[in-house]
């Protein structure tokens, strides 16, 4: 088999390349180690910022998200069981979508199904090969025959424990990464959200967060110890510590009821750099990771494929490699400063192991310096609603 572009990973970073290159006419070929059902089974967040909406707009899979999702002006913190606003659109003019990830992989599918794009499933054994080479190619078992995708260039959208990052040698590859020292437990329940935006809670036993999907389904969080057994966890020791963490007006209203989903997810810090070698470029968490304080994760793998599209767009209309050559810089500009974000909040919301009265009593003064001051909620805002491409 040959086509121009050949994509590890059906996620939605891959999903939505290979979609935008399509539509340029660029041919493209997606291989995905597991099932379709697997990948749409995978719960995920929904915070899109607004450069990740006019991107889905732009691959035409904006209409459902336009009609189901929640578009949010602005969002609460909390400290000491109260809470304030931040007023994205006030502070600057744009707003942020609530619609989750795995719906917007569910649309990717579609779009694709719709012009018949070639998605590979439960493709065994992917393999990058001549990747430093201008005859790069992948194979991978489907079925116990090994098949051969020659290609022009190969997007690695495989994620953290995918085969593209490793497939860039060590002399080359430099990681970075700090891991926390603790986790967001979440639960899905059918239960109408407890506030019309976010709420991002800092207390002294421990983050909280009060999210949703949509006018009957919530998504919540607290912090708790990475390896706690999930089985710790009944929905009452949830819903009774997350009340315990959220401001006091919100936990007299939040409408409990039995969790349909519950997981313990850790938070790492990681970046790889670079992102491209050869004919070979990393997308989205194949070369970075941030912890979900922020709702930075997908986002950042749209903004990587906004740089990644135009480039190729370039190479094959234009005959002019400047996109391409430069994506991994660009690319890499951008996900620091989203890096620092989802650090910063972590470090201001979260209780660290190690952490004294002091070091609480400074969290809780920098929220209320938060709470008063324009100039430090302006630069929240714009780090939210996402940095420009």
């Amino acid at each position: 088999m040959r086509t121009q572009v050949c994509i590890i990973g059906g996620g939605p970073s891959g999903l939505l390349l290979s979609q935008l290159l399509h539509l340029k006419g660029i041919d493209t070929v997606i291989l995905e180690r597991k099932s379709r059902d697997y990948v749409l089974s995978r719960i995920r967040a929904g915070v899109l910022e607004w450069g990740s909406v006019e991107m889905l707009r732009e691959a035409g899979v904006g209409d459902r998200m336009d009609r189901e999702g929640f578009v949010h002006a602005g969002t609460y913190m909390s400290a000491l069981n109260k809470g304030f606003r931040i007023d994205f659109e006030k502070l600057t003019g744009k707003k942020v979508m609530v619609y989750g990830q795995t719906e917007v992989t569910r649309d990717l599918y579609d779009a694709r199904d719709r012009m018949d794009g070639v998605i590979i499933d439960e493709a065994d054994g992917v393999t990058p090969h001549g990747l430093d080479t201008d005859a790069p190619y992948v194979t991978y078992v489907k079925d116990g025959t090994e098949h051969r995708i020659d290609c022009d260039f190969v997007a690695g959208c495989d994620g953290f424990h995918g085969v593209s990052r490793k497939s860039i040698p060590a002399s080359v590859l430099r990681e970075y990464e700090s891991v926390y020292p603790f986790g967001w437990l979440g639960i899905l329940s059918e239960t109408p959200p407890v506030s019309d935006e976010l709420i991002y809670a800092n207390h002294e036993r421990g983050f909280a967060l009060c999210s949703m999907r949509n006018a009957n389904l919530s998504r919540y969080y607290v912090q708790a110890p990475v390896d706690d057994p999930i089985e710790k966890w009944t929905d009452e020791a949830f819903w009774d510590e997350l009340k315990r963490r959220i401001p006091e007006d919100a936990a007299d209203r939040i409408v409990t009821g039995p969790s349909i989903e519950k997981s313990l997810a850790p938070l790492r810090s990681f970046v790889a750099e670079p992102m491209r070698w050869g004919r070979l470029f990393l997308v989205g968490d194949a070369a970075h990771i941030v912890p979900p304080t922020g709702a930075k994760g997908l986002n950042l793998a749209v903004s990587d494929v906004h740089y990644l599209y135009h480039g190729l767009v370039q190479h094959y209309q234009d005959k002019d490699d400047s996109g391409i050559d430069t994506y991994s810089q660009k690319a890499l500009a951008r996900v620091w400063k989203s890096e620092r974000f989802s650090w910063s909040m972590t470090k201001m919301l979260h209780r660290f192991p190690d952490q004294s009265a002091f070091d609480q009593r400074m969290q809780e003064a920098e929220l209320a310096y938060l709470e008063s001051s324009t100039a430090a909620q302006t630069a929240l805002a714009e780090n939210y609603i996402g940095l420009p491409f």
